[in-house]
């Protein structure tokens, strides 16, 4: 093949580069088994005894989600649908749990040291034995929460209502 001057082999192959990339090139696109669960519905999901720190489970649907022992350490859970999870014993130090529905939630002996649960919502959750400790809650579920607080947690040895600050 004769190409004119003014082209070249060196346009020639950028433009096979460039042909070869815009057909075999692929979108990157969050798969279930990536590391961003955001937008995801998956009702009755297990992810037991995994690690699953710092992930992102933004606008993320699990209801009755099985996360047990599960390592959620500095996750984001941010706008999140966990109706009746459950998250026994699941380490969420330092999680950001912003807006998050927890309603009917198993959290009993969970880890939320350090986490920031802003605007979210405790409601029926089981806390027998988390460790609430330096975590930030807004008053009126802290309040809440004390209402029902009992238990020690058995990784921490921390009772859950001092963890909470109760009176």
């Amino acid at each position: 093949m004769v190409l004119p001057r003014r082209f070249g082999w060196r346009w020639l192959s950028m433009l096979l580069a460039l042909v070869l990339l815009l057909v075999f090139a692929r979108p990157a696109i969050a798969e279930p088994e990536t590391n961003n669960y955001s937008n995801l519905i998956r009702n009755g999901i297990d992810l037991s005894h995994e690690d699953l720190s710092g992930m992102l489970f933004v606008s993320a649907e699990m209801r009755k989600a099985n996360l047990e022992e599960a390592n959620l350490r500095n996750a984001i859970l941010t706008l999140g649908v966990f109706l009746d999870a459950n998250f026994h014993g699941a380490d969420l130090s330092g999680a950001l749990l912003d807006r998050v529905f927890w309603v009917g939630a198993d959290l009993s002996d969970a880890l939320l040291v350090e986490a920031t649960a802003t605007r979210t919502s405790f409601q029926d959750v089981n806390i027998t034995g988390a460790d609430f400790t330096d975590a930030i809650l807004d008053r009126y579920e802290q309040k809440q929460l004390c209402l029902r607080a009992e238990g020690v947690n058995s990784k921490t040895g921390v009772a859950t209502r001092d963890s909470l600050g109760c009176v």
